[in-house]
């Protein structure tokens, strides 16, 4: 467990776990911290700064809801995982993961032609008995399992075939087919991981999971793609502008 190196200037109107904080993100930019690290407990890091424990719990709090440190039950805080900005623009898991120079990898879980599923079909713009082209899949980032993603596809896609998701993206694959999702809505929140989640993606119990439901329709408005998908909660943040209206 590091010791960072921490200035703290009392005579500065700088509040003093500002300063602290600032300090400690500093470290995890430059690397000094790592995904992974070992966080110094509140009392250490109080006692050697000669600080007192709630500004030093302040400081901490900031960081955690920053999505920098991660407290884990039975292992304490750690430097959180480098986090995947999912922005307000209509991009797969896949192409965010390898803009961020992320090594991509797919483990196919489930795959399916002729599947019923009436929400799904509803969602489309199909009939409920319709059958769909179902997928599941669990992406990899490296060797850090990130993402629980269960896609359904109009009956016309049925050409797909689970080998061609273990290479590429859902989206190149529509690409490559001439059909470009241009527009969709999604739908983001968070519960509690069901303990196949869990096992999946490697979570502690009591972690949550974030979610996303999208519809993504092309640009004659025809539904092609409908997704139900599952983050882990450290390894995701949803970037989205708002605007007046």
């Amino acid at each position: 467990m590091k010791a960072i190196p921490v200035i703290i200037d009392r005579s500065s109107p700088v509040p003093l776990y500002h300063q602290l904080s600032e300090q400690l993100t500093a470290a995890i930019a430059d690397g000094t911290l790592k995904p992974g690290d070992p966080f110094e407990n509140e009392l250490a890091l109080a006692e050697r700064l000669d600080l007192s424990r709630p500004t030093v719990r302040r400081a901490i709090a900031e960081l955690v809801t920053r999505g920098l440190l991660v407290r884990r039950r039975g292992v304490g805080t750690v430097v959180a995982s480098e986090v995947i900005h999912r922005r307000d623009e209509l991009t797969s898991l896949y192409d965010d993961m390898q803009r961020r120079g992320q090594k991509p990898r797919t483990e196919v879980i489930a795959f399916d032609t002729a599947l019923v599923n009436p929400t799904a079909a509803a969602a489309l713009g199909l009939p409920l008995d319709c059958d769909l082209v179902y997928l599941e899949r669990l992406r990899y980032a490296g060797t850090v399992p990130t993402a629980i993603m269960c896609n359904w596809l109009p009956p016309q896609f049925a050409d797909l075939t689970a080998a061609i998701l273990k290479d590429s993206s859902l989206y190149a694959w529509l690409r490559a087919r001439g059909v470009r999702p241009v527009v969709a809505h999604q739908t983001i929140g968070a519960r509690r991981p069901s303990t196949t989640e869990r096992r999946l993606l490697n979570l502690a119990a009591g972690d949550p999971l974030l979610t996303m439901t999208r519809r993504a329709y092309d640009a004659a408005g025809k539904a092609v793609e409908y997704g139900d998908h599952c983050y882990r909660f450290d390894q995701y943040a949803f970037d989205v502008t708002v605007h007046e209206r």
